[in-house]
C-alpha cells in the first residue's frame, strides 16, 4: 500500500493541538456554572481564612517579610493559596460541566490539602523560621476543607432546583440507522436536550461527519456503536479541540475511553469523556518541555558526542558519524530522521538481499538478531539506546516529541495496512509504548505495535508522557530488548 499524500487541505498539525488557544472553552449553561462555583470557591476560600485570623488574633500575628500586601482585608499569602488552589481545581475538572466531576469531594479534598502539604515543605526547605503561625495554617486548612465542601454542595443544592438548568443543550446524534429514530425520541422527551443534527456510526470518523457536527453548534455528542477501535482516536481529539464533550453508551462495541465517568442522560447510561477546562494548555506544556528538555539535553551530553563520534571513527574509518535516514512523520510528512551511525555505509543496499530472514513473519519492520551490517561499536551504541541520541535535533526543529509513536522509514510504512496511518496523526516521539512494552521483542505482528500506538494517542496525557519516560530510562539501563 502507498504512502497517502499529506493534504493542505486538512488540518496539518498534532490531532491533539487546538485549533486555537483558548483558556475557557465552555457553552452558555457550562459558563453560568462555572461563574457561580468559581466564585462560591472564592468565598469559601475567604471565609476560611477571615475565620482563621480572627482565632489567630488570639495567637502570633503573620510575620511581616509574608505579608507583600492586603486585600480586601486577606493577606498576600490567602491569594496565593487560593489562586493554586482554583488552578488545580480547574485542571482537575472540577469546574467542567459533569455533575460527577464538580461535586467530586473527594478530588476537592486531595488538592486543598496537596496545596497545604506543598507549602509547609516548600517553606520549611526555604526557611524554617519563617512560616505563618501554626494556628493559622491549620485552622485555614480545614476550614477550607469544610467551607469549599459545604458551598459546593449547596451550589449543587440550588442548581438542581433552579430554571438556569433548564437552559437547552444541544446534543448531536451518532448511531446506527435502527437506532437514530429511537435515541432522538428518548432525548427530546426532556426539555433540557435539543438534538440538533445526526450521522451514521459508520461515518463517524468522516470529515462530513465533523463538520456538521461543528456547523451544528454541538455542545455534546452521544455515540452508540463505536466504530473500529483503530479509528476510534480520530473523533475523540477533534470534538476535544472544539470544546466538545462525548458521551459513550454502554451498548458501544468496545469502551476504548477508559477515562470516561459514569453519568445518567437523558435517562441513558452512559461514559462521558468531557473536554478540559483550560483547552490546549496540556499540549502546549508538552512541546514547551520538548524543547526545554532537548536543548539541556544537548547541552549536557555534548561531551559524549564527541566520545561517540571518535568510536565510530576508530570502529569503522569510511562514512559518516551521524546517519540520516527518511523517516514518515506527522500527517505523513517525511523528514531526515537523525542517529549515530551503527552501520556500514552500504547498509541499505544490503538489507534487500537480507530480506529473507526478516524476523517479522508479517513483514513490515526489518528486524534481524545478530545483523551482520552493524559495525563493532554499533552494538553497545544500539543496545544502549545512544545511537537514538542525535534525535533531540529533530525535537527542537519540531519534527519529533520525547514521547510518540516510532516513526518508521518509507520501506515499513508502504507495507501498512489502511488504518495503521493513524499513528501519523500525532507527532512521533524518540520513546513510545512499543519502546517500554518489549521493544524488539514486540516483534511478532505489527498490529500489536500500532494497537499500543493507538492506545496511547486515545489515552495521552502529561502524566503517561512522563510515565513512559521514566520507564524507558530503567528500560535502557537494564537494556532490554533492544538490538
Amino acid at each position: 500500500m502507498k504512502i497517502p499524500e499529506p493534504t493542505h487541505n486538512s488540518i496539518i498539525d498534532d490531532i491533539r493541538a487546538p485549533h486555537q488557544f483558548h483558556i475557557i472553552y465552555l457553552s452558555k449553561w457550562y459558563k453560568y456554572k462555572f461563574l457561580i462555583l468559581l466564585l462560591s470557591d472564592i468565598l469559601a476560600l475567604g471565609s476560611a481564612w477571615g475565620f482563621a485570623r480572627y482565632l489567630n488574633h488570639f495567637y502570633s500575628p503573620i510575620p511581616a517579610p509574608l505579608v507583600w500586601w492586603v486585600w480586601f482585608g486577606l493577606p498576600s499569602l490567602f491569594w496565593i493559596f487560593a489562586l493554586v488552589i482554583i488552578i488545580l481545581f480547574a485542571s482537575n475538572g472540577l469546574y467542567s460541566g459533569s455533575t460527577n466531576h464538580s461535586q467530586n469531594y473527594v478530588q476537592t479534598t486531595k488538592l486543598i490539602s496537596f496545596v497545604y502539604l506543598l507549602a509547609l515543605v516548600l517553606g520549611y526547605f526555604y526557611d524554617p523560621q519563617l512560616a505563618p503561625p501554626r494556628s493559622l495554617f491549620f485552622t485555614s486548612w480545614f476550614t477550607s476543607l469544610a467551607t469549599v465542601m459545604g458551598s459546593r454542595l449547596l451550589v449543587s443544592l440550588i442548581l438542581g432546583q433552579s430554571k438556569i438548568k433548564e437552559m437547552q443543550v444541544l446534543v448531536f446524534l451518532i448511531a446506527s440507522s435502527q437506532r437514530l429514530a429511537k435515541l432522538s425520541k428518548n432525548i427530546e422527551k426532556r426539555t433540557h436536550y435539543k438534538v440538533c443534527g445526526a450521522a451514521f456510526s459508520h461515518t463517524a470518523n468522516s470529515r462530513a461527519t465533523l463538520k456538521a457536527i461543528l456547523d451544528s453548534g454541538a455542545q455534546e455528542v452521544l455515540l452508540e456503536s463505536l466504530p473500529k477501535t483503530e479509528l476510534a482516536s480520530t473523533l475523540y481529539w477533534s470534538l476535544r479541540r472544539a470544546g466538545i464533550s462525548l458521551r459513550l453508551l454502554p451498548s458501544s462495541r468496545e469502551m476504548l475511553y477508559r477515562r470516561g465517568i459514569p453519568e445518567i442522560f437523558a435517562g441513558l447510561p452512559t461514559l462521558r469523556v468531557d473536554h478540559y477546562f483550560l483547552v490546549g494548555w496540556d499540549y502546549r506544556l508538552k512541546r514547551w518541555l520538548d524543547i526545554i528538555a532537548a536543548l539541556i539535553g544537548l547541552v549536557i551530553l555534548a561531551p559524549l558526542f564527541c566520545l561517540v563520534a571518535l568510536l565510530i571513527k576508530f570502529s569503522s574509518p569510511k562514512g559518516p558519524v551521524f546517519y540520516r535516514q527518511e523517516r514518515i512523520g506527522l500527517n505523513g510528512r517525511v523528514f531526515q530522521m537523525w542517529k549515530f551511525r551503527t552501520m556500514v555505509v552500504d547498509a541499505e543496499q544490503m538489507q534487500k538481499k537480507l530480506e529473507a530472514k526478516n524476523q517479522n513473519p508479517d513483514g513490515v519492520m526489518f528486524k534481524i538478531k545478530n545483523d551482520p551490517r552493524i559495525i563493532p561499536i554499533g552494538h553497545f551504541l544500539r543496545n544502549s539506546s545512544i545511537d537514538e541520541l542525535p534525535q533531540l535535533f529533530n525535537v527542537l526543529c519540531g519534527q519529533m516529541s520525547l514521547v510518540g509513536p516510532r516513526p518508521l522509514p518509507i520501506r515499513d510504512v508502504e507495507r501498512f495496512e489502511q488504518w495503521h496511518h493513524i499513528r501519523h496523526q500525532v507527532l512521533p516521539g524518540i520513546t513510545g509504548l512499543w519502546q517500554i512494552s518489549g521493544r524488539s521483542d514486540l516483534s511478532e505482528d505489527f498490529n500489536d505495535v500500532v494497537r499500543l500506538d493507538l492506545y496511547y494517542i486515545d489515552n495521552w496525557s502529561l502524566n503517561l508522557d512522563l510515565t513512559i519516560l521514566i520507564e524507558t530510562i530503567r528500560i535502557v539501563i537494564f537494556r532490554q530488548g533492544a538490538y
